[in-house]
């Protein structure tokens, strides 16, 4: 399978979206706000160079969406769609955002995965990503379009 690996712009979002509402995983890690095509702009102006599709032809089968705040990235979002799982598109995602961020210095990674989504938990593992279980993640939504979540 041939595909490339390339920067993600906000003319891709429509794309994406589509993306993430092709699993039920993804489609619930959305919320109507920071996933709008307002909030999906403002992240890409912010993380100019760490967010990546991967592209086949002119369909985008995967993305990853990775940020920092200087100190700190978080992954916020990544997805391959399903009928193109298990063909090392998502560790290709994966390392070439890592690549990016090393180079503007970010010595460490975060990323929230639900507690119940097995494959996910296990493909972050087998990409070195180790759970953390003394810390409580807290969430508090400033937006009443925001769930603050289960």
């Amino acid at each position: 399978m041939k595909y490339e690996i390339r920067i993600v712009t906000i003319d891709d979002y429509d794309a994406i979206y589509e993306l993430w509402n092709a699993t039920e995983q993804s489609r619930r890690a959305l919320n109507p706000v920071d996933d709008s095509r307002e909030g999906i702009d403002r992240y890409l102006k912010r993380n100019p160079n760490t967010c990546y599709a991967a592209v086949d032809g002119d369909k985008i089968i995967g993305v990853i969406l990775t940020g920092h705040d200087g100190r700190r990235a978080i992954i916020h979002h990544m997805c391959v769609h399903p009928d193109y799982r298990r063909m090392g598109i998502a560790g290709k995602l994966v390392h070439t955002a890592e690549e990016a961020l090393k180079k503007e210095g970010i010595q460490k990674i975060f990323g929230l995965v639900f507690k119940d989504n097995d494959p996910a938990n296990a493909f972050w593992e087998s990409q070195g990503y180790s759970l953390r279980t003394n810390l409580n993640y807290r969430n508090k939504s400033l937006n009443v379009d925001i769930s603050t979540g289960e």
